[in-house]
């Protein structure tokens, strides 16, 4: 799977991910990341790729020309899909990670200063996403975050075939605590269920404390949670004694 990155700040976006499991994968040749200066597509001289906001405000734009210029040069598919990452976009979740996954290839737009001239916007631009309600200087840790979380769905990525399906969010479930040596650390011992070998009972009591811990952190996860009654009654349960 091929990512393309439209920045001011290319370096941010290569030492950042060149790292850990997804340097990895772009050493096998598994995925690959290419970051694309869009200043070298300015037609000015001093290579400016802002200009001031007409109808007045604080801040500079990004000018449409530069993006669609870097655009145009690096796009191999007009099917291929364009992330742009702004606060206005759709939340980003683990589904979408999914999705995105799918594609042969994506592009990410990544703005500064105070956005980007909306008519290239409206040109090229085929995803609106958000990565929460705050604002970042730009959209490079915002794309390096889709990336991260995108890459990991693609076959191969994860050398453990089972370790993308037990995480957080599958299911729309928190993951369950891990422990691991020693047995027992400043007192405290690692819960007796996963000593015994008993494989039944170690995924039942996992299954239960990702319920528990999705129910007191983000208890809106459980709406679409796929549960079978047996653990519809425990949930039930759970909340009861809370």
């Amino acid at each position: 799977m091929k990512f393309k990155v439209m920045t001011l700040f290319p370096e941010m976006i290569l030492n950042g991910l060149h790292t850990s499991i997804i340097g990895k994968a772009v050493d096998n040749n598994i995925i690959s990341i290419e970051a694309v200066n869009i200043r070298d597509y300015s037609s000015d001289k001093h290579k400016h790729v802002d200009d001031y906001p007409y109808g007045g405000g604080a801040g500079m734009v990004m000018s449409a020309e530069p993006v669609y210029n870097c655009y145009m040069d690096i796009c191999s598919n007009e099917n291929t899909r364009v992330v742009y990452l702004t606060p206005t976009g759709h939340t980003f979740n683990q589904e979408m990670a999914k999705e995105f996954a799918k594609e042969d290839e994506l592009i990410f737009l990544c703005g500064h200063y105070e956005g980007i001239d909306e008519r290239v916007i409206e040109k090229i631009v085929t995803d609106k996403i958000s990565i929460g309600d705050y604002v970042l200087s730009g959209g490079e840790l915002a794309s390096m975050v889709m990336i991260d979380a995108i890459a990991r769905m693609v076959p191969g990525v994860l050398t453990n075939d089972e370790s993308g399906c037990e995480e957080s969010f599958e299911n729309n479930l928190l993951e369950y605590p891990q422990y691991t040596r020693p047995r027992v650390w400043q007192g405290m011992e690692v819960p007796e269920v996963l000593l015994g070998g008993h494989h039944a009972n170690i995924s039942k009591w996992r299954k239960e404390e990702s319920i528990k811990r999705t129910m007191k952190y983000r208890p809106d996860l459980l709406e679409k949670a796929q549960l079978s009654d047996r653990e519809k009654q425990f949930l039930e349960k759970y909340k009861i004694n809370l």
